[in-house]
């Protein structure tokens, strides 16, 4: 009984190949939907050692049964749906593994971002091609977070969640996200002639930097915050710091 035809196998490679899917680990994982959805069709099969061939010349699939043909009649349907799901499935799972991809070599700098939600202890972010979590212990203490309010924000790590799926973990209270902010808003931070050696924070209240030079004549902090004593360039630089980080 053919349920999945030659051309489904074709276009099912193309699909395949475009998304980076290995045809054989689809097809595996159909085979094995196939055979939970038969037992979920045929109870008393459950405990059963059950096996689906798919044909890959020409897509013809057969429940095993100690190696005879026990595929009833008007199954077809029913695996030819389980086939579209896994590959639906198989299809979303490369593309969160390649957004994963893309900002693996981004973790450690900033992000601009705009809220989609907030369930009172985490805010979710979308950062352009994905959303990633604020989780509460990342935030600052007492911010207030509103549907598309815009955020600046430190990219901290990728790690998974219970199902393989990445998890994408933002943060506002880091340290690292005034010294990123720092090396975009200073150009002597940004090629290394005044370099930052600490940064302490206490979030949504002060934050304090160590500086250095690796140039003699250099005066570090005068970088920072504009030349000595020149308080009104220094507030106007500090006032650009808090509106990038949207601080009081």
């Amino acid at each position: 009984m053919t349920i999945i035809k030659t051309e489904f196998l074709l276009a099912l490679n193309q699909v395949a190949t475009e998304r980076g899917i290995s045809p054989e680990d689809v097809l595996s994982s159909i085979e094995a939907a196939i055979v939970a959805a038969y037992k979920r069709e045929y109870p008393k099969e459950m405990e059963e050692e059950l096996i689906a061939k798919v044909s890959k010349e020409t897509g013809e699939t057969k429940i095993l049964k100690n190696e005879v043909d026990i595929t009833p009649p008007g199954f077809g349907r029913i695996a030819a749906q389980t086939a579209k799901q896994v590959i639906l499935q198989k299809i979303r799972e490369a593309e969160k593994k390649t957004v994963a991809a893309h900002y693996q070599s981004q973790i450690g700098s900033l992000l601009k971002g705009r809220v989609i939600r907030y369930d009172g202890f985490n805010a979710y972010v979308d950062i352009g091609k994905t959303e990633a979590i604020l989780p509460k212990e990342e935030q600052i203490r007492n911010e207030q977070y509103q549907v598309n309010d815009s955020v600046l924000v430190y990219l901290k790590e990728i790690s998974q969640d219970k199902f393989g799926n990445p998890r994408i973990i933002i943060s506002r209270a880091d340290p690292r996200l005034i010294k990123e902010l720092f090396k975009r808003e200073v150009p002597e931070i940004s090629n290394n002639t005044v370099v930052i050696k600490k940064v302490v924070r206490e979030p949504g209240e002060r934050s304090k930097i160590a500086v250095t030079t690796t140039t003699g004549g250099v005066d570090p902090v005068g970088a920072c915050v504009g030349q000595k004593g020149a308080r009104k360039q220094s507030g106007r630089k500090l006032q650009l710091m808090k509106r990038k980080l949207h601080l009081p």
